[in-house]
């Protein structure tokens, strides 16, 4: 079996939690990466990865948690 390199948009939504039209404004807006393939447009794996790594951590207002 081989390793997927790269998803369609609604796929990807689908892998972020996102709806579709959030990640085609993404994809618009150049903040996550992607490329056209005739017809289609593809979202590279290691791309959603980079999104998700560059979000900033939520702040948590429990005072019983540690950071």
């Amino acid at each position: 079996m081989h390793e997927q390199l790269a998803v369609n948009i609604p796929e990807a939504a689908r892998r972020l939690g996102l709806s579709i039209r959030t990640v085609t404004a993404l994809v618009s807006r150049r903040e996550l990466a992607s490329r056209k393939v005739g017809r289609r447009r593809i979202i590279p794996i290691a791309a959603l990865e980079a999104f998700l790594r560059e979000l900033p951590r939520p702040v948590h207002s429990d005072p019983g948690e540690r950071r």
